[in-house]
């Protein structure tokens, strides 16, 4: 709940929280990884521990608006990430998809971005369905910390 309510808060009437993030610091921007058009953070709020998001630098909506240097490191870093976090966690299965627009889901409509979200076969137990609750057992400063460690030079 810490990182939700500060997410909330740190969000609230700043703009785009794609733009934000590569200014900060690696560990304030929850950032992975750093390329040439894109980057790779940590989601604010997670699906499951190591959910991950590749983003353009470029304030771009849609996917058939990012160009092609975009398009492809994005899927570079989208298998790069998969690797790392097989690596660093020992999935056994991804989710990858991206929300365009409102209608389709989309937190943040307006920047487009890759997620990455690791499963697990016992990913999934009593909480969210008795308590309502997802049970996310690493933080997220050291879900990055080991994501960054292991991602290849």
């Amino acid at each position: 709940m810490a990182y939700i309510n500060a997410g909330a808060d740190a969000n609230r009437g700043s703009g785009c929280p794609f733009c934000a993030a590569p200014g900060k610091s690696d560990e304030d921007g929850l950032i992975v990884y750093r390329g040439t058009h894109a980057f790779v953070l940590l989601n604010l709020f997670p699906y499951n521990a190591g959910h991950l998001l590749v983003c353009p630098y470029r304030h771009v909506g849609l996917y058939d608006e990012a160009n092609p240097e975009e398009t492809a490191e994005i899927a570079t870093l989208t298998q790069t990430a998969m690797r790392v976090l097989r690596l660093t966690s020992g999935c056994h299965g991804f989710n990858l998809g991206m929300n365009q627009g409102e209608v389709a889901g989309a937190g943040v409509e307006e920047h487009l971005h890759q997620h990455i979200v690791p499963r697990w076969k016992s990913d999934a137990n009593f909480f969210p369905i008795i308590a309502q609750t997802k049970a996310l057992p690493q933080l997220l400063g050291d879900v990055r910390e080991s994501l960054q460690a292991a991602w290849p030079a």
